[in-house]
């Protein structure tokens, strides 16, 4: 079940309306709950998937550092972008990589087609079918457990992203 507060936005100069927007619940899950479900449904070993995933943050910086891009099927494509100093200079001869001020890593999840060409796209880690529920709203006729409630992935109190 994925989690939606009520949130007013600006719109515009002077006008304001309400969107849902995502909550996140409990603590993040960790690598280890990761490897070990990675485990389970593998053929892998959990100690090999602990040692693949300490190790791949560290192999993408490097690949990325050379300036490439890595993309991992079924997940998605991570690379760096750049911000600057100041408001640029008036002639491409003055730019250089002094006025790099920070560095960031993006990610774009890979986009598979539903269909047929112009068919819709569904972006990798967005299940179909999400179900929504507000947040903190409790339902007399539900049986489903909320947030902070004693599930086994779930941290004390939730987040709000």
């Amino acid at each position: 079940m994925a989690y939606y507060k009520k949130k007013k936005k600006k719109v515009g100069t002077d006008t304001y309306k309400w969107y849902p927007q995502a909550v996140t619940s409990g603590e993040p899950i960790s690598t280890k709950k990761v490897a070990e479900r990675l485990a389970k449904i593998s053929t892998v070993s959990y100690a090999d998937v602990v040692a693949v995933l300490a190790e791949l943050a560290g192999v993408m910086s490097d690949y990325m550092s050379l300036g490439r891009t890595v993309k991992l099927d079924g997940l998605g494509t991570f690379y760096y972008t750049i911000t600057a100093t100041g408001n640029g200079v008036d002639t491409p001869e003055e730019v250089n990589a002094d006025q790099i001020t920070g560095v960031r890593v993006r990610f774009i999840p890979e986009a598979t087609r539903l269909g047929t060409k112009g068919s819709p796209m569904t972006r990798a880690l967005v299940a179909q079918g999400i179900e929504w529920e507000e947040w903190g709203k409790e339902e007399a006729s539900s049986s489903t457990a909320q947030p902070g409630t004693g599930g086994e992935d779930e941290g004390e109190e939730g987040t709000f992203g």
